[in-house]
């Protein structure tokens, strides 16, 4: 399969299924326990029709909008993910460029595999960092001030990952960072020989922001639950939080949030957004969709705070549905992977250039020009 011949994100499921060995494709494609949260996060969009209407003037489409504080040319966000570079040797790097060239706000994970300072010299686009709470509580504040030096616009604390979810596919499969080869997954590394040949003659994997603070996952071969579970503080609370947003000091999202209770207590701590995610269906299985948790959440904290509704989106179709219900912007993890995976930054370049292009033509079918006419009256449950 070519890139040119992916029309939608299952095609370039299909193709990043055939570049990249099995652990790897299983840990971008995989949730927690039966995965029923995972498949439940795409289709909750399915419960809801898209109302149109006709003779009205859609000669010009903005897809512009106002995402913490920066102006954006598209509403749709990069979500953070870790370990770029196992999918794609130029990782993260191919992904931000490709955020800056289509106007989409891009955030870099904590685990990520090109640092803080390398993200930041190389894009002008908005970004936001994504840290997590280690047990060395000092490395959250070092890279708060590491991101205050790299010009990132804003900061995001993950609260949803003080434990490891069953992620049985990475067990089965014997995912680790960086990969080690067993008897078991080598066939599998064998027939991906491209992805070898780019492994091995390029940069050696780190975890670029934890470089001489932990050799685990670096230096060390570690499963990613393994990973979580020894060095992610199962003492987070709202008060660390309330101390992130206090010593960043600008635009703040809390990202995990999964109830009412909490996006309130997201406002109180002056968090600027809040990201309403279930980590992929990464953590806790049986958790709702995002999409089916939005209107609520919206009633409850719409117009005090900034509303990002993350997961499970693969259609144009998704984003307009979830702005419609109240959502500022949505983000997604899984369908740039697999565009990385597929062809690299091109790869992405071709995943974010589909959604553009079904978020203009599905406007145009709507009879709406900019994102501010979406409303409920644009949207009905079936």
């Amino acid at each position: 399969m070519q890139i040119n011949n992916c029309h939608n994100i299952d095609d370039f499921r299909t193709m990043a299924k055939s570049r990249i060995p099995a652990p790897l494709f299983h840990y971008i494609d995989g949730g927690a326990d039966d995965e029923s949260t995972l498949r439940r996060n795409t289709s909750a969009y399915d419960e809801y029709d898209l109302i149109p209407n006709g003779l009205a003037d859609v000669a010009s489409i903005d897809l512009s909008t106002t995402i913490l504080s920066q102006k954006v040319s598209s509403p749709l966000f990069l979500a953070p993910t870790g370990m770029n570079r196992l999918f794609h040797h130029d990782g993260e790097r191919a992904t931000s460029r490709a955020a800056e060239k289509y106007g989409c706000y891009y955030s870099l994970s904590t685990l990520s595999s090109v640092s803080i300072e390398e993200i930041g010299s190389l894009t002008s686009t908005p970004k936001m960092f994504q840290i997590y709470i280690h047990k060395d509580r000092g490395l959250t504040y070092e890279f708060i001030e590491r991101c205050k030096r790299a010009k990132f616009t804003s900061l995001c604390l993950t609260i949803d990952t003080i434990v490891a979810g069953n992620r049985e596919r990475d067990l089965r499969t014997g995912m680790t960072m960086p990969p080690k080869f067993t008897p078991s997954n080598l066939l599998s590394f064998a027939m991906r020989p491209r992805w070898v040949y780019n492994y091995f003659t390029h940069k050696g994997f780190k975890l670029a922001n934890l470089e001489g603070k932990t050799e685990k996952g670096s230096k060390e071969s570690l499963s990613v639950i393994d990973y979580i579970n020894s060095q992610f503080d199962t003492n987070l609370c709202w008060e660390d939080a309330q101390k992130a947003v206090e010593a960043w000091g600008g635009p703040f999202a809390i990202k995990g949030v999964m109830s009412i209770e909490d996006a309130k207590r997201a406002v109180d701590i002056g968090a600027s957004a809040i990201m309403i995610s279930n980590h992929g269906g990464r953590q806790l299985d049986c958790s709702p969709a995002p999409f089916d948790l939005l209107s609520d959440i919206v009633d409850a904290v719409g117009g005090k705070i900034e509303i990002i509704c993350d997961g499970g989106i693969r259609r144009g179709t998704h984003v307009l549905k979830a702005l419609a219900l109240g959502a500022n912007a949505c983000s997604m993890g899984r369908p740039y992977l697999y565009g990385l995976a597929a062809a690299g930054e091109a790869g992405v370049e071709a995943v974010l250039s589909r959604f553009e292009a079904e978020l203009k033509r599905n406007m145009m079918l709507m009879g709406i020009n900019k994102l501010s006419q979406l409303d409920h009256s644009k949207i009905r449950r079936r």
